[in-house]
């Protein structure tokens, strides 16, 4: 039953991570239509309405802790406010592929967030999946780094590392937090400071936000409900019951789906050595996960307590 449930939860991240993938793409889209922090803004409250809806009628609200609110706070600030105002500026700096590589970077920055700040373990099977996951990334990417960071790349980098940073805070709360209320309290507070960032640094910005295509307006709300609402539900109902460490681990395959996205939508090849690059990230997350190690562990139990039987 145990092991059922693992699955469910792990198809489940797997169902986030292809929209994730898809949402680089549709990010890019938008970026280049509206003003980025401005639409950043509308696109997190919208995200935080919906998942305040589903809250208010569930009827699980409650009252936060001092520790509570802590956390929560501290989740919005690097996991809304950082990880979302320097992704969407950096989509405004560099394509979406890169973008992609370098978020890709997200997994093994919170595994070792997780060992430092939540006491993970870290064992030797699952270093050999981090390895694994992020050398399928470079296949995807097809090695084509250039050395030091653009601005636009590092800003996608910082983004990454905030919402790593996110994830340990996201685990802290929702020992006692209900996952799905800290999700809603944390884009409703984010959008609000972003909403102050737009203030600031894209004055008079409303009216740029009306006269896109209506296409562009339906990616806007696939955008927010889907991939930033139900997504961020689903993610981190995920860390709080598997962890952080692990949950991460499947950011690894956002590269792949981002770069099908790009095929689909951009016209943009996928070669051969991409393919290639998503069997390692497979095989990475099975390992990355520990799902394997759990697979061994119960496969070495079995003849243990038949021996105790016989006995």
């Amino acid at each position: 039953m145990k092991e059922k449930s693992l699955l469910f939860t792990y198809g489940i991240v797997f169902f986030v991570m292809i929209i994730w993938g898809l949402n680089v793409v549709m990010l890019k889209v938008l970026v280049s239509s509206f003003p980025p922090i401005t639409m950043t803004v509308f696109r997190i409250m919208a995200a935080g309405l919906a998942t305040a809806a589903f809250i208010l009628g569930s009827r699980t609200i409650r009252k936060l802790t001092k520790k509570e609110w802590k956390y929560t706070l501290l989740g919005a600030l690097f996991g809304v406010v950082a990880h979302h105002y320097f992704l969407a500026m950096g989509l405004t700096l560099t394509n979406a592929s890169n973008a992609v590589l370098i978020l890709a970077l997200l997994p093994l920055s919170t595994s070792l967030l997780a060992v430092i700040f939540l006491g993970d373990r870290l064992t030797k099977w699952r270093m050999v999946g981090i390895g694994l996951g992020f050398i399928g990334v470079l296949f995807i990417q097809g090695g084509e780094g250039e050395g030091a960071l653009s601005l636009g790349e590092l800003y996608i980098f910082i983004a990454m590392f905030a919402q790593a940073i996110s994830f340990i805070y996201i685990k802290k709360a929702t020992v006692t937090l209900d996952s799905r209320q800290m999700t809603s309290m944390m884009l409703l507070i984010g959008s609000v400071g972003l909403l102050f960032i737009s203030f600031l640094l894209e004055p008079g910005s409303l009216r740029e936000m009306i006269g896109a295509p209506f296409g562009v307006y339906v990616i806007f709300f696939v955008s927010a409900i889907v991939a930033t609402a139900v997504g961020h539900f689903l993610f981190n109902a995920a860390i709080q019951k598997i962890g952080a460490g692990q949950t991460a681990i499947f950011n690894n395959f956002v590269p792949f789906f981002g770069l099908i996205s790009s095929t689909i939508f951009l016209n943009e090849q996928v070669y051969w050595y991409q393919t290639f690059g998503f069997i390692f990230i497979a095989v990475g997350v099975l390992f990355g996960t520990g799902y394997i190690e759990h697979l061994w562990t119960k496969q070495k139990a079995i003849p243990e307590e038949l021996h105790k039987k016989s006995v």
